[in-house]
């Protein structure tokens, strides 16, 4: 059996820096998944198209972007290289609250930090969809994204991907299967804030809309709330989230602008999932 200090070693070479550059500029972490150079992090972390990677021993690989869901957060790279470390998935559905847990990144530029600390609690979180997060007592900055959550054996139980009310938030390593499996999750295209309308009522307030998306084809605006889904009512991110996950091809909505004295109807077209590579 290995030492805490071999795991922890051997979690450190698995883990990569990711960079980007450009107007995109950012960084993060990353986690080799395969021996065969595919990287898994965060979608937020992999902002630009090439990316850089530098790996444990200072190499600095060109990376391409295979696949991102921004609404799972996750991204899939791939750098031409073979033989590289690669971190061992684990299951997260087995884990339990009070279990021992080791988050390695690059937080505030310091390369391989580790942190430990225990499971919390696994399940959804209010606003954040209907999929489940890992929430955990461990450490974590800016730089950390992306980077491995493991178990006491070393295997890769989550995504770290942000801090909620002082825990550690990562995508659970069941996701990152089923992303991998099933490529990027349906979306909009839309940056969306919940707000009241028409008394008491809830609708999706649009902040932005993504170029080329299916919002910006079904010709949705920035100010424009979104208020059903094949008219359905939609009140909550979740919602949406739900109902996007089913959708196949054209998806009508409806949406107030304006005065908002209309509700007018717009249909979105749904992509497919694009294969992860």
């Amino acid at each position: 059996m290995d030492t805490f200090g071999e795991v922890a070693e051997h979690l450190r070479r698995a883990t990569v820096q990711v960079l980007s550059e450009g107007p995109q500029r950012g960084g993060g972490s990353g986690i080799i998944w395969r021996t065969d150079g595919l990287i898994l992090t965060n979608a937020h972390v992999a902002r630009s198209l090439r990316p850089v990677v530098e790996l444990w021993d200072g190499r600095r690989l060109d990376a391409r972007v295979a696949v991102a869901d921004p609404r799972r957060d996750l991204a899939a790279l791939r750098v031409p290289a073979d033989g590289l470390p690669a971190a061992t998935a684990g299951d997260s559905d087995r884990l339990r609250p009070g279990e021992l847990v080791i988050a390695v990144g690059n937080p505030l530029g310091f390369r391989g930090a580790l942190a430990t600390g225990v499971i919390h609690s696994v399940g959804r979180m209010p606003g954040m969809g209907s999929q489940p997060w890992v929430r955990a007592t461990v450490r974590l900055a800016p730089g950390n994204s992306g980077g491995p959550l493991a178990n006491a054996n070393g295997e890769v139980i989550g995504v770290n991907t942000a801090i909620v009310h002082g825990l550690g938030l990562a995508v659970p390593s069941r996701a990152v299967t089923e992303f991998l499996r099933r490529g990027a999750r349906p979306r909009l295209g839309v940056v969306l804030r919940p707000v009241a309308y028409d008394g008491a009522r809830l609708g999706m307030l649009i902040l932005d809309v993504e170029a080329g998306s299916a919002a910006d084809t079904a010709s949705l605006r920035i100010g424009d709330i979104l208020i059903g889904i094949r008219g359905s009512p939609l009140e909550s991110m979740d919602a949406l989230s739900d109902a996007l996950d089913s959708a196949d091809g054209a998806v009508p909505l409806q949406f107030l602008r304006g005065d908002r004295r209309r509700v007018r109807e717009a249909v979105a077209r749904i992509k497919m999932r694009a294969e992860a590579a």
